[in-house]
């Protein structure tokens, strides 16, 4: 038997996809989740990704912190740090250059992509 090996994206989109029925599960949000996913790619583009996330940290609401949560938790694996990380504190630490922000900066908005498509399906 042999073993396919999922490509990038669609590990993209099954945690997007994952990440989004647990949204669409607890209900409470839903529009609130779907206009700040909407908005977050043009965030990041115009204010830069840490003061995107900066913002929805300092947020505290719940459609906030679950998206806060849900770029964490993929992005860090991605950059080589534990998926429990908090993607503003690794960003912030001594060492993470310009290189890593870069290559951070682009997976995030490589998973919003995702998490935008299957959030305007789901929760639209």
């Amino acid at each position: 038997m042999s073993s396919q090996q999922q490509t990038i994206e669609q590990k993209r989109a099954k945690a997007a996809w994952d990440d989004v029925l647990a949204v669409k599960r607890q209900g409470d949000y839903d529009d609130k989740y779907l206009s700040l996913v909407r908005s977050a790619p043009p965030d990041v583009l115009t204010n830069g990704l840490g003061q995107t996330l900066a913002f929805l940290k300092a947020k505290g609401q719940s459609e906030h912190r679950d998206l806060f949560r849900h770029l964490s938790r993929w992005v860090c694996p991605q950059m080589g740090w534990a998926a429990s990380d908090d993607l503003l504190r690794k960003l912030t630490e001594p060492g993470a250059g310009s290189d890593v922000y870069r290559r951070a900066t682009a997976e995030t908005l490589a998973y919003l992509v995702w998490l935008k498509r299957f959030a305007e399906a789901e929760l639209g």
